[in-house]
């Protein structure tokens, strides 16, 4: 396997926990988590194992600023920035969404780590305008380094391959992952570590806002580009890649019963927060597997927890969480 360049800076390797009381009141099967909201980088979350090689790579390449995009309340956002802190960087993000009022959640903290902002109002326009604002940093002479959306590249995936190898050596045994797909880096690795480290369950990504289609091609063709880094290339197909679409019709960031629901099931019997984004809704679609008898009552699965908490205290989630008003855009 070739040597690749890591920053090691996560809180390795999270904690597996038993899910006892939330296995009870769904009836079974057996639920654990994976705690990789607890990755340690502004309050973690997934996108910390990916950096470890983005920012590695951008070191090696000379840069001296990280750009990236997200939406106005990016878990992906609020951590780069935080690396770029952390190892001496500049950093410009490019969010989609209004700018707030009042700064709240990830945008509160975008701004308290440093960050450049600037702000789009539709998603259409934000590769544009990203792609504009790399050219002017390299005009500029800032040697900018372009931090892929979620983190999703070749390089990206890679965090999660070698996440596979570390939940392997934690020998918990499992029939299958669970967790949270859109922009496809963590499904990639996940799908690349369970070939090259022989996981023998099922891989499961909820879709949080792509077609099943879509998500089998993405995640199948940027696993194979991340296997050429690690040595000879490895073709994955759509076939190699579980996606389930079903949980995701009313749109990216909008809450409703589901997420509601998942949320406060895992708060009030375990103690452990989501967010209303990507984890409230995976775990939404997972307890609705549940019910339908999708898994078995004998198995075992692995919800593996990709962060994003912070999300739950922005204006537009905080109050919707606890109460009973209707969903919201």
């Amino acid at each position: 396997m070739k040597t690749i360049p890591r920053l090691n800076f996560a809180h390795l390797p999270t904690p597996i926990e038993e899910l006892p009381r939330l296995t009870e009141a769904l009836g079974g099967p057996r639920i654990l988590v994976k705690r990789d909201d607890q990755t340690g980088l502004a309050f973690g979350g997934n996108k910390t194992r990916k950096l470890e090689f983005l920012v590695a790579e951008a070191r090696e390449q000379g840069a001296r600023t990280l750009i990236s995009a997200g939406a106005i309340q990016s878990n992906h956002c609020r951590q780069t920035v935080a690396a770029a802190a952390r190892f001496g960087f500049d950093c410009t993000l490019v969010l989609t969404g209004d700018r707030p009022a009042q700064a709240s959640a990830n945008f509160l903290l975008d701004q308290l780590f440093g960050a450049e902002i600037i702000t789009v109002s539709d998603r259409k326009d934000r590769d544009r305008i990203l792609q504009e604002t790399f050219d002017h940093a390299v005009a500029a002479g800032k040697k900018p380094y372009l931090v892929p959306y979620g983190g999703s590249s070749p390089t990206g995936a890679l965090g999660y391959a070698f996440a596979m190898e570390e939940f392997m050596n934690q020998k918990m045994k499992v029939d299958w992952i669970v967790f949270g797909t859109s922009s496809g880096g963590t499904h990639a690795g996940l799908v690349l570590g369970q070939r090259v480290f022989g996981f023998k369950g099922k891989v499961l990504g909820i879709s949080i806002d792509e077609p099943e289609a879509e998500l089998k091609v993405h995640v199948s063709e940027l696993a194979s580009q991340a296997s050429e880094k690690l040595g000879e290339r490895i073709n994955f197909t759509g076939d190699d890649v579980l996606a389930d679409e079903n949980y995701c019709q009313a749109g990216y960031g909008v809450f409703g019963a589901g997420e509601r629901e998942a949320i406060k099931l895992f708060a009030s019997n375990e103690g452990l927060l989501l967010d209303p984004v990507y984890t409230g809704r995976a775990a939404a679609g997972m307890i609705d597997l549940i019910r339908k008898g999708f898994f078995k009552k004998d198995e075992t699965i692995l919800f593996w927890h990709t962060g994003g908490q912070p999300a739950l205290f922005a204006d537009k989630y905080s109050q919707d969480v606890v109460g009973d008003g209707s969903s919201k855009e």
